[in-house]
């Protein structure tokens, strides 16, 4: 199959197509809308999306039309991936491909950049793990078993040797500019919770999580906190169990409710950046999967992570290594105490918020540190943009 040539990174932008086929959650398209954006406002090239679920990628974009086939957003081509065949609209190749996830391209796309004289970049894109191998294999190259083709193993990863993880150049100036303003925060929460502010002495809790038996007994140990607890939950798996625990029939987006000195507001699902903004207001964030885990990392405030469940405890490891980075330079108790809260979160014990809570000032100036310690290692768009363009030179 002949195909159109792409622009030359000599003579024009880069044009990059990124291909992302949604296995569950929203954590994959999460990250490839946040790289497409990044590689299109910060390192100025041409990108193309290819997704086959617009219902989950509109949730986190929703100015996304659910009819086209084709459509653009934020200067970025968005086209609706009826895998394993299609290959866009108007068939064409860019200079480089990100198979995201292992999610496999389709067989004419493949056979298309065969054909040409100089093969485009070709990625794959890999899942966040912060264990030590992954340093071993992020860029290593691998042959097609029939093509003369190869593709860059490209790994994310919280250590130095990595492709990091995504950080937009503007985040720390937009996260510094609304804890500053009180006047944002309080609008924030007029907005989104039709309440002012809490109090000072109030903790405030995001909860963003899959379904998980521990979180009955964390809402018991709120509810008889000695202090308020705060809770804000993102509407979704979690909101059952918020339902049974107040006596409501359903704890959609807007409820409100409390019990003792512990109260909740349920929260439409919303767009990427308002997340963050959510992270910025709260006081101990719970994450889950690995977008809303990076970005609890780059708000710099305790957080406690709940990893995908994978069979046979395969997830554990990741969930150990993760911990062994983050907890590094703790001192033995509160390491320990963020340790055994982590792993109950995640199936092992029962969690102890009081543990946790004793410690929390010790573990705020660790997230801050960490997120300092985390930058060094470079974004994973600039890192990837930077080896790019020194192989289609």
């Amino acid at each position: 199959m002949s195909s159109p040539a792409p622009a030359s990174p000599a003579s024009g932008p880069i044009a990059c197509d990124i291909f992302c086929a949604v296995v569950d959650n929203f954590g994959d398209i999460g990250v490839c809308w946040r790289l497409a954006r990044q590689l299109t406002n910060e390192h100025g090239w041409q990108v193309r999306v290819f997704v086959d679920d617009l219902h989950a990628f509109r949730k986190l974009c929703p100015s996304l039309a659910l009819g086209e086939a084709r459509q653009v957003v934020d200067g970025i081509v968005i086209e609706h991936w009826h895998e394993p065949a299609h290959a866009g609209d108007t068939f064409q190749l860019a200079d480089v491909v990100i198979e995201a996830f292992a999610c496999e391209l389709p067989p004419v796309y493949i056979a298309a950049m065969a054909e040409r004289a100089r093969a485009p970049l070709w990625f794959n894109l890999e899942y966040l793990s912060a264990e030590d191998w992954v340093a071993d294999f992020h860029l290593r190259p691998s042959p097609h078993p029939r093509y003369p083709l190869g593709k860059t193993f490209f790994f994310p990863g919280l250590a130095p040797g990595t492709g990091g993880v995504l950080k937009e150049r503007c985040l720390d100036a937009a996260r510094a500019a609304f804890e500053g303003s009180a006047t944002a925060r309080a609008a924030w929460w007029l907005e989104t919770t039709g309440r002012a502010p809490p109090a000072a002495d109030a903790t405030v809790v995001s909860l963003f999580a899959y379904q998980n038996p521990a979180v009955d007994s964390l809402l018991e140990q709120w509810r008889d906190s000695p202090s308020a607890v705060v809770l804000l939950v993102p509407e979704g798996r979690i909101s059952g169990a918020l339902a049974r625990f107040f006596g409501l029939p359903s704890f959609a987006a807007g409820a409100q409710a409390a019990r003792g000195n512990l109260s909740a507001h349920s929260l439409a699902f919303t767009e990427q950046p308002g997340y963050d903004a959510l992270l910025w207001v709260s006081d101990v964030n719970f994450v889950r999967g690995e977008d809303s885990f990076v970005r609890a990392q780059w708000a710099a405030k305790p957080f406690v992570w709940q990893i995908y469940p994978q069979a046979d405890d395969a997830h554990l490891p990741k969930l150990d290594a993760a911990l062994a980075h983050y907890t590094r330079t703790l001192r033995a108790d509160a390491r320990v105490a963020l340790e055994r809260f982590w792993h109950a979160w995640n199936g092992a014990g029962r969690p102890d918020w009081a543990q946790f809570q004793r410690h929390y000032p010790v573990l705020k100036q660790r997230a801050n540190d960490w997120a300092i310690e985390l930058a060094r290692v470079g974004d994973l768009a600039g890192n990837l943009a930077s080896f790019a363009k020194s192989q289609l030179k």
